[in-house]
């Protein structure tokens, strides 16, 4: 290999493939957070972006994820796809995307999306599915006649930036293959290494 190592070459290679042959999507990844305390936390959202700053995705900053986030801007994640037989796993900081980027996106979403976050009061308590169909039906009253729906202050997106990216291809008899890609912070270029599976 010459020149300075670069793993987003691979990772829109293998994600362009996953987008061919992925029946759902292909763009779900398991993202693993810690609160201030070190309590873990796992669950499947969707990446919205990903280029050589890191990965993108979007949620209400009062989610359960959002207020970890909040106390340990760090995260982890793995996009696993089945069908291709490998994942890609990465780490490293969090931080939000500009407001303009997050406003861009949130008017791509389909309108019922957008009304959906403002009705949504993510991760609190619900006492069944008639509180959350009115509390969407009031919102729908309330954009009824814009055009537009902005975009609510706590539906924010965040960015992860990674300083460990791993591809890793399944092999037989579990004799996978590992390629690691390491950097000391976000700004530094990146090494090569591999690991035994």
């Amino acid at each position: 290999m010459t020149g300075t190592p670069d793993p987003w070459p691979q990772f829109a290679q293998w994600y362009d493939l996953a987008c061919a042959q992925e029946l759902n999507d292909p763009n779900a990844m398991a993202l693993a957070t810690a609160d201030s305390a070190g309590t873990p936390d796992v669950r499947i959202v969707l990446m919205k972006e990903f280029t050589p700053e890191g990965v993108v995705f979007y949620t209400n900053t009062g989610s359960q994820k959002g207020l970890a986030l909040a106390g340990n801007p760090r995260a982890a994640v793995t996009i696993h796809w089945k069908s291709l037989q490998r994942q890609i796993r990465l780490r490293g900081d969090v931080e939000h995307v500009s407001d303009a980027e997050a406003d861009a996106y949130f008017a791509s979403r389909a309108r019922d999306s957008r009304i959906g976050a403002w009705a949504s009061r993510q991760s609190r308590e619900l006492s069944g599915r008639q509180e959350l169909e009115e509390s969407v039906a009031r919102q729908a009253e309330r954009f009824g006649g814009q055009d537009e729906v902005p975009r609510p202050q706590y539906w924010r997106g965040y960015r992860i930036r990674p300083v460990y990216l791993e591809f890793w291809t399944q092999r037989p008899f579990r004799l996978h293959d590992r390629e690691i890609y390491l950097r000391p912070k976000p700004e530094a270029d990146w090494s090569t290494t591999r690991y035994y599976p």
